[in-house]
């Protein structure tokens, strides 16, 4: 079978084909990937507040496309145009925060030397050179700014290959950056098949790759680099199975709903999406009802309509996998709380198209693959025993931990009116594998924190200060002023 020569976007909620972008030949992508390299060794001596005013203009000429986003956006990955905004404002927030932090996290890191006089020392903060970011579709907006602005600014050049399904985002992104002055080389966007991927991945003159998706595009990300001649530097944003705990003396009210939106804003098809949930048994029967009837009041439909807040979920493939999720689970002993026939009547079918009605499973364990694997869908499964019953901190922290993924977890609880429970949150922290674990909010990423997985939600660091230290060399200077 002859390799593919192109890509097209098809649109999820119609599955008409809505863009089509032609693959580069392995000669093209190497000669773009050069240009890239020789860009890279100009830009990263442009001083650093030159950068961070170019990274400021970057937002006013990103600003000036905001009405255009919203609707490109649902046309591409299927999410409500209504909820579109939000990204922008995320994105821009993200952005804004990198740059306040980029000349104190890029300075040098001086070192008191009294005990050494004579000496002067340091440790400068350098370029890795060419990084190859690899964006996915559910949130491209918001996880490329992670990775690509603090690159630039920190003086790497660019490549950024977006999904096939969000193709204009990163076209988009490197436009507003060229039109505040970013050369162009230095900043690119590819189409790539998957083995153009790996060739880039693999490529000597590619120092560092972002790669954010799923696990199984991570392991290859991973096989690759690995194969490639030399050490090459990989960061893996991957997916999760996030745990909420709703503790005794929760607000019901307020958790119930925060814990909804958790669950399925963008049809939950976040990789921080909150999937599994597990209730104190002295508050469990109080707590289901509250949940179940928040999400039966959804509305499926075309996401281009402001009145929908339930999307399709990206693909026909994707939809099949969810419902097979549900029914292996239901087959296997879970009950179903959310009738599908008013979401049926809503888009006058389910099967065959990329709809999915939103689901909450009860009467649910670990041996079901809802509770174990991701199911990046609007369907969330809620424990109350296993054996023993979810009846103290320890037991919930248990089964929170018990899943191969480690990317957020959260715990609900009066922390306002019962101050112990603070305490007992802190323990939470402790003893849970994830890489942020939240007190009375989920699905939330804050620039100034560190973004991080553990186990199968990956390896390596973006946002925060700690972002600018992945994507730099440090590289210590050492000076003997008195040779006398």
């Amino acid at each position: 079978m002859a390799a593919p020569t192109s890509q097209t976007t098809i649109i999820p909620h119609n599955q008409k084909p809505l863009v089509t972008r032609t693959y580069p030949s392995e000669a093209e992508l190497d000669s773009v990937i050069k240009r890239s390299s020789v860009a890279q060794k100009t830009w990263s001596r442009v001083p650093l507040k030159e950068r961070i005013a170019l990274g400021h203009k970057f937002i006013d000429e990103f600003s000036k496309m905001g009405e255009e986003i919203p609707l490109e956006l649902t046309m591409q990955m299927g999410r409500p145009v209504s909820q579109n905004p939000g990204e922008i404002r995320g994105f821009l927030d993200r952005a804004r925060y990198m740059l306040s932090i980029a000349e104190s996290s890029l300075a040098d890191v001086g070192l008191e030397d009294t005990d050494k006089p004579g000496f002067r020392r340091f440790i400068r903060r350098t370029p890795l050179g060419v990084v190859l970011v690899i964006a996915p579709w559910n949130f491209p907006y918001l996880t490329s700014v992670n990775s690509v602005l603090p690159a630039l600014i920190a003086g790497n050049a660019v490549l950024l290959k977006p999904s096939p399904q969000t193709p204009f985002t990163a076209e988009r992104f490197a436009l507003a950056l060229t039109r505040a002055g970013v050369p162009g080389d230095v900043i690119q966007v590819l189409h790539l098949s998957p083995a153009l991927a790996t060739y880039a991945v693999q490529h000597p003159l590619v120092d560092f790759v972002s790669f954010t998706g799923s696990v199984v595009g991570g392991q290859a990300v991973e096989k690759a680099a690995v194969e490639a001649p030399g050490f090459k530097g990989v960061a893996l944003e991957l997916g999760g199975k996030d745990p909420a705990y709703v503790r005794a003396d929760a607000d019901l009210d307020y958790t119930a709903a925060e814990l909804v939106d958790g669950a399925f804003f963008n049809s939950g098809q976040s990789c921080c999406a909150v999937e599994r949930i597990y209730v104190h048994e002295s508050v469990y029967d109080a707590f289901v009802p509250k949940f179940a009837e928040i999400v039966k009041q959804y509305k499926l439909g075309d996401p281009t309509k402001l009145e929908t807040n339930l999307g399709p979920v990206v693909s026909l493939a994707s939809a099949e996998r969810i419902r097979k999720q549900v029914s292996d689970a239901i087959k296997a002993g879970a009950k179903a709380l959310v009738p599908e026939g008013p979401f049926l009547a809503a888009v006058g079918a389910l099967e065959g198209t990329a709809y999915v009605a939103p689901q909450v499973l009860v009467d649910v364990n670990h041996t079901m693959e809802v509770m174990m694997e991701e199911t990046f869908g609007p369907v969330v499964g809620i424990q109350k025993a296993r054996s023993p019953i979810v009846s103290s901190d320890q037991e919930a922290i248990q089964l929170m931990n018990d899943s191969p993924y480690g990317l957020t977890a959260s715990v609900w609880t009066n922390a306002e009116k019962n101050p112990d429970s603070q305490e007992a949150f802190l323990s939470f922290v402790d003893q849970l594998h994830t890489g942020t674990v939240f007190l009375n909010r989920c699905d939330y990423l804050d620039p100034a924190l560190a973004w991080t997985g553990v186990k199968n939600s990956g390896r390596g660091v973006s946002l925060s200060k700690f972002g600018y230290d992945q994507l730099t060399h440090a590289k210590s200077v050492h000076m003997k002023i008195k040779t006398s």
